[in-house]
């Protein structure tokens, strides 16, 4: 792990994995509809609260700028581009790192009573 990298917990990568899945299926699905209509501006609010909740939850990535950028461009929001980044910035968090356990997790050893077969 580099220096100043921070380590997610697997809720937080959930959370925010599903937070992007929702909006992006709520601008390709939803807004759309009203795309010329009053709806236009919570198309935007929506895509400043995620920001605000992906760099809240997981942190800052870089992959959130392009992503935030574009979604300000018409019609360019019914590509899932929260979700990529998101999925991006999270890749390979939330899990246990090698040697570690998992919450919960009991550490065991087999350990036998039965003497195996006996060498000649």
């Amino acid at each position: 792990m580099e220096r100043g990298e921070r380590v997610l917990s697997p809720g937080r990568v959930k959370l925010a994995r599903a937070i992007a899945i929702t909006a992006d299926l709520a601008q390709i699905v939803v807004f759309p509809a009203f795309a010329a209509g009053g709806i236009s501006p919570w198309d935007d609010a929506l895509d400043v609260a995620v920001a605000g909740l992906m760099s809240w939850l997981i942190g800052w990535h870089w992959a959130f700028l392009p992503t935030f950028v574009s979604e300000l461009i018409p019609f360019w929001d019914l590509v899932p581009t929260w979700t990529a980044a998101v999925f991006f910035a999270t890749r390979g968090q939330g899990r246990p790192r090698e040697g570690e356990l998992a919450k919960g997790a009991i550490d065991a050893e087999v350990v036998s009573s039965v003497a195996g077969p006996k060498e000649s």
